[in-house]
């Protein structure tokens, strides 16, 4: 098992940015493919961003991408999410999740462990 702990959430003005932070502890963090999800109120949760294991190849929602960079440190145990040039529609709970299935996944259902949480709330 693994478990997941977010960080970095807060209050940022459109078009500013914030890096979110996932601590890992527990099994091997590098045994994980990882995500970040997030969900606005009354929304499904949604994928954001994936990455690998070990060789770091990336995958971005349509949503985000050019303006976010998921990122590891498998020294640290810990998994990053840069997002710039925010927007008032990035406003949600972002949650990192962690899965031994395949080379990276997008979908919720393929990921076993979850963190709790952290909020991002963009003013316009």
């Amino acid at each position: 098992q693994v478990q997941l702990v977010e960080s970095g959430g807060g209050l940022v003005q459109a078009g500013g940015s914030l890096r979110l932070s996932c601590a890992a502890s527990g099994r091997t963090f590098s045994s994980y493919a990882m995500g970040w999800f997030r969900q606005a109120p009354g929304k499904e949760r949604e994928f954001v961003a994936a990455i690998t294991r070990s060789d770091g190849t990336t995958y971005y929602a349509d949503s985000v991408k050019g303006r976010a960079t998921i990122s590891r440190d498998n020294a640290k145990n810990t998994l990053y999410l840069q997002m710039n040039s925010l927007k008032p529609e990035d406003t949600a709970v972002y949650y990192c999740a962690a899965t031994t299935v395949g080379y990276f996944a997008i979908n919720s259902y393929n990921y076993d462990y979850w963190g709790q949480g952290t909020q991002v709330t963009v003013s316009s």
